[in-house]
Order: C-alpha cells, then structure tokens, then sequence
C-alpha cells in the first residue's frame, strides 16, 4: 500500500529553526506569549496567597507546572520543526498539547486558585460571569466533546491538515484550539473546578466513554485509509501516526478516568459525612426533646 496518490507534488516549508515564516514574524509566538502569561499569572496568585498567609496544596502546584513544561516542550522550536515535516511528531505534539498537558493543567485547578486570590467582591463577580448562560452551554460535556473529538476529525479527514501546513495563521489557530478544547474537555469532565453546570457523574463518565470510542475510530480510520491526505507523508509513517493517536490516547483517557472516578469518590465520600452529621444534629435535639420533656413532667 502505498501513499503517493495522496501527495502533492510539494509541501511549501514554513519552518526555520523550528518556527513558521523564517523570513518574517512567526504567529505561534503568540502561542508562547500566552503560555508564559499563564504560568505567571499562577505564580502571582500563589505568591499572594503566601503573602495572606493562606496555604495551597504542593501537589496542584507541581501539576501545573508539569502542565506548562508539556505545553512548552510541544510548542518548542525544534518540535514545532519536526512535527511539520512529520505525521508522528505532530501525532506526538497533539497528544501533548491536547491530552496529557490538559490534565495536568486541570488538575492544578487555577480556577480556585483564582477565586481565592481574587478579593470578595470580585471573586463574587467572577462567580456570577461564570454562571452565564453562553458559559453554561460551553461547558456541557456534549459541547465540549464536539469541540474537542470533533476537531481532531475536522483536522485529520478534512484537508484542514495539509493547509494547516501552508498557512501561519492557520497553524497558530489549530494549536491554539488543540490545548483550548482539550483543556476545556478535560476541565469539564474531571470536575475538580468550580463550574457554572457541573454535569452529573453519569453525563461525564457518558461522555468520556463515547470521547474514548470515537478517538478509537479515528486512530482506524487514519490507519486503514491513509489519512490525512495531501501531505508527503508515507503510509508508513502515517500508520504509525495513527497507532501513536490510537494507544496513546487511551493511555490519556485512562489516566481521566481515573481522576472521574477519583472525584466521584471524594463526592461520595463528602455526602456521606453530610448524612452522618445530620443525623448527629438530628439524635442531638430528639435527645433535648426527650430531657426537656422528662424535665418538664417532674
């Protein structure tokens, strides 16, 4: 089987060193502009939480930055390079970009970090802009799931992929989407954020699971047809992109699973306590009933 009736007859290089337009002003600057104002904008609130003597967890701290070192590596000039001249090392810089880096960047929860750095007043109308309904609707997992899986199909069995690969402007724009729609969709499914529609643990685990089948099929589909088309790509090479989508994202979906469930139990667990001081509460005051009456008959 081979691949050269899907080739063009030539790829226009874009990539330098390892970055769009060598010629000229490289868009995904903007990419790295936004990643380090994110990781800044964390530390600060980190260090005003240090400064109102508030504590906050090593352990979300830690993801986080793993998260951002992700985004940086698959962002960085050299992979940037690679990738463009090779389906495995974009497959590569997807599944970081998209899966991995995405939930350790959840998983440090710079919402809450966020809302608890921010004075009252205006954590209270954060809260309240979070709570609107074009925020509501985005952060369904149905939304969420279309954004995210829905754009890998879009990329991959469209020729978006093979103009993504002449255009500055529109490789900035398909990065950008692939770290937004991951983050969204993992931030939607974890749960361990505040939220303006936290879906029930059935409409999560409902999603991640059809999220997971559909990735599967477009890892087969790239497999068995050969795409994305019109690029110079090998069908070796682009089967062997197709099982680095194929496995690796079910490692990733995995790794998800486990903090759905993980956060599930800590819910679980939650209304349990509830339950159970309640029903203290409730045992408190029929015993004062109980003494106030045998009181009040002596």
């Amino acid at each position: 089987m081979t691949h050269a009736h899907h080739a063009p007859a030539a790829v226009p290089a874009l990539h330098g060193a390892g970055g769009h337009a060598a010629a000229g002003f490289d868009p995904i600057i903007l990419l790295y502009l936004l990643v380090a104002a994110g990781a800044l904008a964390y530390a600060g609130l980190l260090w005003r939480q240090r400064a109102l003597g508030r504590g906050w967890p090593l352990h979300r701290s830690l993801l986080f930055a793993l998260g951002i070192a992700l985004v940086a590596y698959g962002l960085s000039p050299a992979l940037m390079a690679a990738g463009h001249a090779d389906l495995r090392v974009h497959m590569t810089q997807h599944m970081l970009l998209g899966m991995f880096a995405p939930l350790a960047l959840v998983l440090g929860q710079p919402l809450t970090l966020l809302l608890r750095g921010l004075p009252v007043p205006a954590a209270r109308r954060l809260t309240g802009a979070l709570h609107a309904a074009p925020l509501r609707w985005l952060m369904h997992p149905l939304t969420a799931l279309a954004l995210n899986v829905g754009g890998m199909y879009l990329l991959y069995l469209t020729p978006l992929y093979a103009a993504m690969l002449s255009s500055g402007p529109l490789h900035l724009l398909v990065h950008f989407h692939v770290i937004a729609a991951g983050f969204l969709y993992t931030a939607v499914l974890a749960g361990v954020d505040p939220s303006p529609l936290r879906a029930p643990f059935s409409w999560r685990l409902g999603t991640l699971l059809a999220g997971a089948g559909l990735h599967a099929v477009l890892g087969k589909l790239m497999f068995a047809e050969l795409y994305p088309r019109g690029t110079a790509d090998s069908a070796e090479v682009i089967e062997a992109a197709a099982r680095r989508m194929y496995y690796w994202g079910d490692l990733a979906e995995a790794l998800l699973a486990c903090v759905l469930f993980w956060g599930w139990l800590k819910a679980r667990d939650r209304q349990r306590a509830r339950e159970a001081r309640d029903e203290e509460a409730r045992d408190r005051e029929e015993q004062q009933r109980l003494q106030g009456g045998a009181a009040g008959a002596l």
